[in-house]
């Protein structure tokens, strides 16, 4: 469950902290003091969008950090599965996001992750329902998103392999339209391709070839000017001049050789200048052969250069370089085998669409038979569920059709229908329930959904929306009755769903230093009550409200035996 909360620098509130208990904790306070900026908070926790308007004025950053406590070990192995450990002592995990100008930074435990790895597993965490969130019932896909999510793992593991199936069928379906020209046209690209192919074949290219001929080719189109520098270096190395380096350093071995007649000490100067001399000797000869090599031919610089020619041709016309024509080569090869057995590949494709259709097909029937199977425990179960939220004549259920087309998720449209009065028909969710009354029904499916997946932690932003009287007292049993099993949050403003508060927290606006801030405080007993009295009375608590509080507060301890709501 979700033990603390801590906030800083988040929109109205400068710093924060909840720490929240099991059971029903009850989230009230005066219209606008930022009892949704707590709920915007987890959502920007756990991977929600950052807007432009978080980070509280005058900070730098805005902080978010949540303490979770987890205990059931199959969310333990699928966490592990994941990559994300909890402490081994009394499994804690804390999830903080740190949001600054321009970027977030996402840390469970202390490790940055990105937001797809929190989003992963606050899944198996928590669940929000927001203000609007009811709304979606009025659309049909919503309708049977719930189906798969009350039907488990058997239709999800189904629906995964639907997923690739059908992937491939629209890759073969591609693939089929590709075979659409007429044979005019087949003709005219397979005598195309085979002119490029014989063009790319008969130059036999080499690879590395192309650099060879590049060297050659300066070397021939230079030689004129190589061997002028050439002549340069072997008079100025050689022996023909008397200032040339070779003559000079006959000179000095000469000399060296005299000196050591006299001193034996110059031995190792006399040895480097005879190592110089024999260097000298060397590189003339190297030099001296090379001139001698070296020549001009008319007729080799002309088939290197029109080599090139070749080469950059089919470079411009195939690609930049050898690996890429050869890889142009390999695809006009396919391309050619393909056009060349044409209408055998074409039935080939053909052949294998209709087989991949059939297995679409075949998974969307099993689907179909699954959801229709899961719809009857789920009608039941939600019912129930609206008859102890007031719904007290109700009629609900679920209808199927087959579309006209399959698809990823199948070929189910599917819808709830619903009649809330004796005598009417059931009609499509969307066309009669009121918003007070989708209000309850998403409230409905989400204790459902709870059970079904023991999601341990439910949020509800505003779940009284459009409801008051007895209705709002059922609907306060309700969340009772889901805290014994899950931890529930609940922002609300009926007295009535305050009451049941296992843990009660007050919000609250307040100027400090010039500042709009947003506090809050856990309410003990007395304080609760002073709570309730004024969502009961307004601006004014007499005597009499605070006495109707009370009672409210005795009434509510009553309601958590739990016991079903009667009217």
């Amino acid at each position: 469950m979700l033990m603390h909360l801590h906030v800083k620098n988040f929109a109205l509130i400068e710093e924060a902290d909840m720490e929240f208990g099991s059971g029903l904790n009850i989230l009230t306070g005066e219209t606008g003091a930022g009892k949704s900026i707590l709920i915007d908070a987890v959502n920007l926790a756990l991977g929600g969008k950052a807007g432009a308007n978080v980070i509280r004025t005058g900070a730098e950053y805005a902080y978010v950090e949540l303490v979770f406590q987890i205990t059931d070990p199959i969310k333990l192995n699928l966490l592990r599965e994941m990559d994300i450990e909890a402490e081994k002592e009394d499994g804690v995990l804390i999830l903080s996001r740190k949001i600054m100008k321009g970027r977030s930074v996402f840390k469970i435990n202390d490790e940055t992750v990105t937001a797809a790895k929190v989003r992963r597993m606050t899944g198996l965490l928590i669940d929000i329902h927001g203000q609007h969130e009811h709304q979606s019932l009025m659309y049909k896909h919503k309708h049977l998103e719930i189906l798969d999510i009350y039907a488990g793992e058997e239709v999800s593991a189904l629906k995964e392999k639907l997923g690739t199936a059908y992937s491939e069928y629209i890759h073969c379906c591609r693939t089929l339209q590709n075979f659409s020209m007429d044979e005019e046209t087949r003709i005219r690209e397979v005598d195309f391709l085979k002119y490029e192919i014989n063009e790319i074949r008969s130059a036999a290219l080499k690879e590395g070839e192309e650099e060879e001929l590049e060297q050659v080719y300066r070397r021939i189109a230079n030689s004129r000017h190589i061997m002028e520098s050439m002549g340069i270096v072997s008079d100025a190395l050689g022996y023909g001049d008397s200032s040339s380096a070779g003559e000079a350093v006959s000179r000095a071995v000469k000399e060296i050789q005299s000196a050591l007649r006299f001193d034996d000490s110059l031995k190792d100067i006399a040895a480097q200048i005879l190592d110089l001399e024999s260097l000298l000797t060397d590189v003339n000869r190297d030099v001296q052969s090379y001139m001698d090599e070296m020549s001009f031919d008319q007729e080799t610089y002309e088939a290197v250069r029109d080599r090139l020619d070749l080469i950059r041709s089919l470079q411009t016309k195939y690609g930049k370089d050898y690996d890429r024509i050869m890889e142009s080569l390999q695809e006009k090869e396919e391309r050619l085998g393909e056009l060349e057995h044409y209408e055998e590949n074409r039935k080939k494709t053909k052949a294998a669409c209709e087989k991949i259709r059939k297995q679409v097909l075949l998974y969307c029937e099993e689907l179909s038979a699954l959801r229709k199977q899961a719809a009857v425990p789920l009608v039941q179960a939600i019912t129930s569920s609206l008859k102890e939220l007031n719904f007290l004549q109700v009629s609900f259920d679920m209808h199927f059709e087959r579309s006209g087309q399959f698809g990823s998720n199948g070929f189910d449209d599917a819808e709830f229908l619903i009649s809330t009065n004796p005598g009417q028909p059931l009609a499509p969710l969307g066309e009669v329930a009121s918003g007070g009354e989708l209000s309850r029904i998403m409230l409905a499916v989400k204790a459902v959904l709870a059970d079904t997946d023991q999601i341990p932690t439910l949020i509800f932003d505003e779940i009284d929306t459009g409801i008051s009287g007895r209705t709002a007292a059922c609907v306060s049993e309700k969340l009772s009755l889901i805290g014994k099993t899950h931890q529930v949050l609940c922002i609300t403003h009926l007295p009535q769903i305050a009451s049941m508060a296992d843990n009660h927290f007050m919000i609250a606006k307040t100027v400090r230093n010039e500042k709009t801030c947003t506090t809050i405080s856990q309410l003990k007993d007395e304080e609760s009550v002073q709570e309730l009295a004024r969502l009961l009375g307004g601006v004014t608590i007499t005597d009499a409200v605070l006495e109707n509080a009370r009672e409210l507060k005795m009434i509510a301890q009553e309601y958590r035996n739990p016991r079903k709501c009667m009217i």
